[in-house]
């Protein structure tokens, strides 16, 4: 162990260029400065260690981070500190050491170095930038003066530390002195530290002093004035005001006491559960020992005014007229037969066994087609409360759940919010596009809607804010989503689907001229007298201007066609006007979908085949090409590897069975094959294009076109099987969209087309086919 040493020893100290470097925090270490520092973790044990066993010189530089989120990287450290001398080393156990160390001098951190445990630093040693005139000498007197006025004044420095500034003679030492002493935050310190011109950190430091004096002189004079207050004031008076300072610190108040009594009430009037009851009357002793202005104090408020406002057994009352439920449907929405059947079923099981547990229905389908306003016709058949969700985007797990009341800010999950919101207990809740919730670090929301979406646990649903269970099992959850790929298994497993497909032209004229022109014409300020449109006008519209298995755009369309109309009602221009087909283009412009069918399929080499999308069913044409070359095959239209085998399947079927398709066996030797799709920019996959590829690769090397308005799907097999193929029902209502008559199907798909509307099935027909040369009978033009 060594002895502090003196200035003068510490100027003989030669200081290395590479530190061992030890971060501070909230503490500035002076040059000359003897200071006792405790020091933790095995990193700064490590260096301690290394150092005792050199020279005892190490650095001190202040960390800009708290200990637990410090990394040891250049930016958690300011990069002027101090080099000093560990004096004396007492090591308290393996993980903790008591030092006494002595400040050397100021110094720069120049450049981090790795290689140790601990961080290391290439230093420059800074030295003081001192000229001596009668200022310094003045700011010293001065400094000295004010320092022993603050010793004075302050009730925990020693007196004697007064006559102690102003027995040191160096300008620099005594301004690091002083800011050693004096209670300024950490920050202000590190200013001193890295100031080197002497006489600005006897200016700064000057005023730091002052600062102090000031407001110690401040509550010196406070002090005397209640002092003063006291002695004139009466016994009684003192004594009375004490006894409102303790009723307030016991947060009795009057008005506290009202409300206490307030939220006493109505926890008796709810007729919690048993649970609920008791967390809430614990809550409110907490409150009730609560100082009103505490923050404790809102927190507590804010959960027993959930508590006492959620429906716990407050709902409203089944309207199970089944007969006037199906009116309400029937009015609402025109088709949707197979949605309202399940509706009226489960409205049906709800008045024999009023006990049931009803399904979780999901209904699935493009957008467009009905499925939020589905949801509210079924609010209004059953007389219950409606509350809607958006689950689009939801990442974070309590958005269901909730937050625990420790954060703050912390709410109820949407799940009871809404049921606050609707003030009822079995309200009509929809979780809209469930298909669409997300799930990153912040948790899987889709996990947590597992317990809110199984009837056999939501009676007990534990929402981490309230912590206590509330019973879901009442309320009638539907939801609704584009795609199920993307619902996890074990939640799509919970849902009962019920397909929303899309709708026949029929159906979207009948739509147009029951809901959509009426809601459009008062929306656009105009009277029925105003404005009518023709049948056959909303034909054209539909066929002319969109492509949808939905109604969004068919409406945007009529919206702008009344609004056209609006305008040319306000100018005076008309006063009312019949919107036939021959009028549209005026309002629309010019046509915007043709039929291709007819123009694609006056050459060999083109086929016409179905699609699936998240939208509705399309038709996809596939036309194919051959060049001279050698063995060459190109597949382009940012097709899929799926679709790209079902391609080259195809091609080796049409060579193993070149003979008996009047192909010469050697075609392929001296030929390249191009197979594109168009809508190049669209990425296209999927096995169901393979009966449509192998058509066309034939049509082109038989020389002989597709039979035109036919379309196809299917799956084929090397040997030349057609497998089936989902999605039928999308894709026939597109091929029927399109103005196609005949559709090749797999055989094993029969069964899909009790799906099909009657109508749609009477102006198409169908061919069931099991292999593949029965498709190219049926397809090539004899």
């Amino acid at each position: 162990m060594n002895d502090q040493k003196q200035p003068e020893e510490m100027k003989i100290l030669k200081i290395p260029e590479i530190l061992p470097l030890m971060p501070l925090y909230n503490v500035v270490v002076f040059p000359n400065m003897v200071f006792p520092l405790e020091v933790f973790g095995e990193k700064s044990i490590t260096l301690v260690d290394e150092a005792m066993a050199t020279d005892r010189i190490m650095g001190l530089a202040m960390s800009k981070k708290s200990p637990a989120d410090i990394t040891y990287q250049p930016e958690d450290f300011y990069l002027i500190g101090t080099s000093v001398v560990i004096l004396k080393m007492a090591k308290i156990d393996d993980n903790k050491a008591s030092l006494f160390i002595q400040g050397i001098s100021r110094f720069r951190i120049v450049e981090f170095l790795e290689g140790k445990t601990y961080p290391r630093a290439r230093i420059e040693v800074l030295e003081d930038t001192l000229e001596k005139d009668i200022e310094i000498e003045a700011l010293m007197t001065n400094l000295g003066e004010m320092f022993e006025s603050m010793v004075r004044l302050s009730p925990v420095l020693p007196q004697e530390f007064g006559a102690m500034a102003k027995s040191i003679t160096a300008p620099g030492v005594l301004a690091d002195v002083i800011a050693s002493l004096i209670n300024i935050p950490a920050e202000e310190k590190q200013k001193v530290l890295e100031t080197l011109d002497v006489k600005q950190r006897l200016r700064e430091v000057t005023r730091l002093v002052s600062h102090q004096v000031e407001i110690l002189e401040l509550g010196n004079k406070i002090q005397s004035q209640i002092k003063s207050d006291l002695d004139k004031s009466q016994r009684e008076y003192y004594l009375r005001q004490q006894l409102k300072a303790i009723r307030q610190e016991l947060g009795e108040s009057e008005e506290t006491k009202v409300e206490i009594e307030e939220y006493r009430a109505k926890i008796e009037k709810k007729n919690l559960p048993e649970e609920a009851r008791k967390e809430a009357q614990r809550e409110l002793e907490r409150l009730s020992r609560m100082h009103p202005s505490s923050a404790e104090y809102t927190v507590s408020s804010t959960y027993l005014d959930w508590m006492t406002a959620l429906p716990w057994n407050e709902g409203t009352e089944d309207n199970l007229d089944i007969r006037k439920a199906r009116k309400i449907l029937d009015e609402d929405h025109f088709g949707l037969e197979k949605a309202k059947k399940r509706i009226i079923e489960y409205l049906a099981i709800r008045k024999l066994k009023p006990d049931s547990k009803g399904p979780i229905l999901c209904f699935a389908g493009p957008p467009g087609t009905g499925k939020t306003s589905l949801a509210l016709s079924i609010a209004r058949a059953l007389g219950r409360k409606f509350v809607r969700i958006a689950l689009g985007g939801v990442r974070d797990e309590a958005e269901i759940r909730g937050h625990r009341r420790t954060y703050v800010g912390a709410l109820p999950g949407r799940i009871i919010q809404g049921i606050r919101r609707a003030e009822s207990h079995n309200p009509v809740f929809v979780l809209d596009e469930i298909d669409k919730v997300g799930s990153d670090f912040r948790g899987d929301p889709s996990s947590a809607l597992l317990e809110v979406l199984d009837p056999e646990q939501n009676y007990s649903f534990m929402d981490h804010y309230l912590d206590v269970p509330f019973d879901l099992s009442r309320v009638m959850f539907i939801t609704t989503a584009n795609v199920l790929d993307t619902i996890p298994p074990a939640l799509r497993d919970r849902l009962e689907v019920i397909e929303l497909p899309g709708y026949t032209q029929d159906e979207k004229i009948k739509i147009a001229e029951r809901y959509l022109v009426p809601r459009q014409i008062s929306a656009n300020g105009l009277v029925p007298e105003q404005i009518k449109f023709t049948q056959g006008a909303i034909d054209f519209i539909i066929s002319g201007y969109t492509k949808e298995a939905g109604l969004r755009n068919l409406e945007r369309e009529i919206a702008t066609i009344c609004r056209g109309v609006a305008s040319r009602v306000a100018e005076g221009e008309v006063k009312s006007i019949s919107i036939t087909a021959k009028e549209i283009h005026k309002y629309l412009g010019p046509v915007r979908i043709m039929s291709e069918v007819n123009v694609r399929m006056s050459k060999p080499g083109v086929a016409t085949g179905l699609a699936w999308t998240p939208t509705g069913g399309d038709i996809l044409f596939v036309e194919a090409t051959a060049m001279k070359g050698k063995k060459g095959l190109t597949l382009t239209g940012q097709l899929g590897e799926v679709m790209k085998e079902s391609a080259t399947a195809a091609l080796s079927f049409i060579r193993t069975n070149a003979e008996d398709m009047g192909i010469p066996k050697d075609f392929f030797e001296e030929t390249d094959i191009h197979v594109h799709v168009p809508a190049g920019a669209i990425p296209k996959d999927g096995p169901s294009a393979g009966v449509t590829m192998l058509t066309a690769l034939a049509s082109l090397l038989t020389n002989k076109t597709v039979v035109r308005d036919l379309a196809m799907t299917g799956e084929i097999t090397l040997r030349g099987l057609v497998l089936p193929v989902g999605g039928i029902k999308e894709k026939v209502l597109a091929a029927h969209r399109a103005g196609i008559k005949k559709i090749i199907l797999p055989r094993w798909n029969r069964k899909d087309l009790v799906d099909i509307p009657i109508k749609v099935r009477k102006n198409i027909q169908f061919y069931f086919v099991e292999e593949m040369m029965e498709v190219l009978n049926l397809a090539l033009e004899k």
